[in-house]
C-alpha cells in the first residue's frame, strides 16, 4: 500500500511540474515570442527586436542625444530620402541608408533574412534611426581635447561623394569646420556585413589640435530576450584576448563598466545577430558598457576611446576602424577572425562551456548540411557517425544490460523470497551481480555518453543562425523551432489552435514511442515503485521535448531508433528473450 501511495505521489509530482513548467514558463514566453513575430510582420522589425537610442554616456565620449519625438520608421525614412539627407545602402547582404546628418549608420536590413520561413514576409530590421521607436545606430567621430574646437557632431550635415553605398563604392564624406580643419570619413562595406571606416582630419591652420577617435553603438529600451539560462544576450565583448558579458540587468545596476584593452571588440547581441565595433587591432583603447535613463528610457551603449592624437599645421591624420552589422554565421565570423586579425570574433555566438565540442559539431553538421543539401537528414547522418564512434563502448555496455535482464527471473525469485528483510536482499543481489560478473549501473553508459552529445547538438540548434528556418520534410519548415502540429486537434483536421501546454506535435510522439520501446529493452529497476515511475517516464519526456527545436527531437527520436536496434541485435545474440 505504501508503494503504492508513493508511486501515486511521484507520478503527481512529475505531472504538476510539467504542466507548471509549461503554463508558467513555456506559454508566456512562446506567446511574447508570437507577439513579436507579428509585430515584426507588421512593421518589419525582427522577431527577436532590438530596442531604441542608445544611451547618452558620462564622460568624453558623446552619448545619444536628448529623447525625441517617436515617429514611424518608413515615415521618417521617406521624408529623410525625399529631403536628400541619405545615401542609400545597397550590398548582396544589406538595404538601408546612411543618415548625412550625423553621419550615422543608422538603418539597415537583412536583405537574406526574413522575418518568417516565408521569403516574402519582411526582411530583418537590424539597425533604425534616432526619433523611432526601435532606433539602434553607430556613430564614429571625434572628440577635441580643447573644447572650443569645432568638431562634427550629431547635427552636422555632412557632404557625400555618392548617391548609393555598394561594396564597389565607398562613400566618403567631407565637412569643413570653418577653423582650420576639414574632416573627411570613408564609409567602406564588403558583401558581407562589415563596414570599414576611415576618418581623416588635415589642419589648414597655424596651431596644432589634439583629437580623440572614438566610435559607439547605441540602443534604447531593454530589448526582448529569450530568458534561457545557456543564451546570453546583450552587451558583450573581447578585450585583451578575454570574453566579457554583462546582462541588462547588471548594466543598469553598474551604469558604466570600462576597460583598456589593445584588439578585441565590443557590441550588443541577439539571439541571431550582432552589432559590435571593431577598433584598430593594434592600438589600445577604452572600451565601455555604458547604461543611462534619461526620459525614464532605459538607453545602452558600447563605445571605444582612442588615444590622443596631434595633427600639425598642414598636416593629415587617418584613423580606421570597423563595424559588424549583420547576422552572426559561424563561417563568416571565423573568416573575419582570420583575415583581419580580431581576437576571439566566433565568441559572439554563445557556444557555452562545451565549447571545443560544439563548434566542432555544428562544423560537422554544416558539412553535411551543404552535402545533402538539407540540415535535417545532415542531423540523421550526424547521428549515425557519432553512434558509430561510440560502437565498441555501447556495444559492450549493452552486453551487459543484455546480462543483467537475463537475471530479472532469478532477481524476482530473491525478492519474492527475502523481500521483507531488505539487507539480506540487497547482500544477495550484491552476490549474484558479483557471481555473475555484471554491474548494475551499466545501463547508464549509453545515457550518460548521450548527455554531452545532446547538449552539445541542442547549443547547436539553439545559437546557431544556419539553423534558422532551416526546413526538413513535411511539416517542419524551420527545424531550430518546436514541431508546429498538435495530436490535440488531430494535427490540423481539426480547426482549432489548442493551448500552448497541449502542442504536442507528431516528432515528440514518435520520440516517446521510440524512447518506450528502448525501456522495454532494458532491465527493469529492482524497485517496484521504481519501475513504475520509470514507464511513466517516456509520457513526461514527450511533453517536455514538445517544446524543444524540432530538429533536437528529430535527433532524440533517431538515435533511439538506432539503439533499439543495436540493442535487440546484441540480445538476440546474448541468447537474451526480447519482450
Amino acid at each position: 500500500m505504501t508503494d503504492q501511495r508513493n508511486l501515486i505521489v511521484a507520478i503527481a509530482l512529475s505531472i504538476a511540474i510539467l504542466l507548471g513548467f509549461q503554463y508558467f514558463y513555456e506559454g508566456p514566453r512562446v506567446q511574447q515570442q508570437k507577439q513579436a513575430a507579428q509585430q515584426a510582420a507588421q512593421t518589419e522589425q525582427p522577431v527577436a527586436p532590438g530596442a531604441q537610442p542608445g544611451a547618452a554616456a558620462p564622460g568624453t565620449v558623446p552619448g545619444a542625444a536628448a529623447p525625441e519625438t517617436v515617429k514611424d520608421r518608413a515615415a521618417l525614412l521617406a521624408e529623410q530620402l525625399a529631403a536628400g539627407t541619405r545615401v542609400k545602402i545597397d550590398t548582396p547582404a544589406l538595404h538601408g541608408s546612411v543618415n548625412l546628418v550625423g553621419a550615422r549608420i543608422d538603418d539597415l536590413t537583412l536583405a537574406d533574412y526574413h522575418a518568417t520561413p516565408d521569403p516574402k514576409s519582411p526582411e530583418i530590421v537590424l539597425l533604425a534611426p534616432a526619433g523611432t521607436p526601435d532606433a539602434y545606430y553607430a556613430e564614429f567621430g571625434w572628440v577635441p581635447e580643447d573644447k572650443s574646437q569645432p568638431v562634427p557632431g550629431n547635427d552636422t550635415k555632412w557632404t557625400a561623394s555618392e548617391q548609393v553605398l555598394t561594396p564597389e563604392k565607398p562613400l566618403t564624406l567631407t565637412w569643413d569646420n570653418g577653423n582650420g580643419l576639414v574632416f573627411e570619413r570613408t564609409i567602406a562595406i564588403d558583401k558581407n556585413f562589415m563596414f570599414t571606416v576611415t576618418q581623416k582630419v588635415r589642419n589648414t591652420g597655424s596651431t596644432p589640435v589634439r583629437l580623440l577617435p572614438y566610435s559607439l553603438v547605441s540602443r534604447a529600451g531593454t530589448p526582448h530576450t529569450e530568458g534561457y539560462y545557456i543564451l546570453h544576450e546583450g552587451p558583450l565583448g573581447v578585450f585583451n584576448g578575454k570574453l566579457n558579458e554583462h546582462k541588462y540587468d547588471d548594466l543598469r545596476k553598474s551604469g558604466t563598466i570600462s576597460a583598456p584593452t589593445t584588439g578585441g571588440w565590443i557590441g550588443i547581441t541577439d539571439k541571431y545577430w550582432l552589432v559590435s565595433l571593431v577598433p584598430d587591432q593594434k592600438e589600445e583603447v577604452t572600451a565601455r558598457f555604458v547604461y543611462s535613463a534619461p526620459g525614464n528610457t532605459d538607453r545602452y551603449q558600447v563605445d571605444t576611446l582612442g588615444k590622443a592624437v596631434e595633427v600639425a599645421p598642414g598636416a593629415t591624420i587617418e584613423q580606421t576602424s570597423r563595424l559588424f552589422a549583420g547576422a552572426k554565421q559561424v563561417r563568416l565570423l571565423d573568416e573575419y577572425s582570420d583575415k583581419l586579425g580580431i581576437s576571439n570574433f566566433d565568441l559572439a555566438i554563445d557556444f557555452g562551456w562545451f565549447y571545443f565540442l560544439t563548434k566542432p559539431f555544428f562544423y560537422a553538421l554544416d558539412l553535411l548540411g551543404r552535402l545533402f543539401g538539407n540540415f535535417g537528414i545532415a542531423i540523421l547522418v550526424f547521428t549515425v557517425i557519432v553512434k558509430a564512434a561510440f560502437f565498441p563502448l555501447a556495444n559492450k555496455s549493452y552486453h551487459a544490460m543484455a546480462k543483467m535482464k537475463k537475471l530479472q527471473p532469478k532477481m524476482q525469485e530473491m525478492r519474492e523470497r527475502f523481500g521483507d528483510d531488505k539487507v539480506r536482499l540487497n547482500q544477495e543481489m550484491m552476490a549474484l551481480y558479483k557471481r555473475e560478473k555484471v554491474s548494475p549501473v551499466s545501463g547508464c553508459l549509453p545515457i550518460l555518453i548521450q548527455i554531452p552529445v545532446f547538449f552539445a547538438l541542442y547549443k547547436v540548434l539553439f545559437v546557431t543562425i544556419e539553423m534558422r528556418h532551416a526546413p526538413f520534410f513535411g511539416w517542419i519548415h524551420d527545424l531550430s523551432a518546436p514541431d508546429p502540429t498538435t495530436i490535440f486537434n488531430l494535427f490540423g483536421l481539426i480547426p482549432w489552435t489548442p493551448p500552448h501546454m497541449l502542442m504536442l506535435g507528431l516528432w515528440p510522439i514518435i520520440m516517446g514511442i521510440t524512447m518506450y520501446f528502448q525501456q522495454k529493452l532494458n532491465p527493469a529497476p529492482p524497485d517496484p515503485v521504481q519501475q513504475k515511475v520509470f514507464q511513466f517516464l517516456p509520457v513526461v519526456f514527450t511533453f517536455m521535448l514538445a517544446s524543444f527545436p524540432a530538429g533536437l527531437v528529430i535527433y532524440w527520436a533517431w538515435n533511439n531508433t538506432l539503439s533499439i536496434i543495436q540493442q535487440w541485435i546484441i540480445m538476440r545474440q546474448d541468447g537474451v528473450k526480447v519482450t
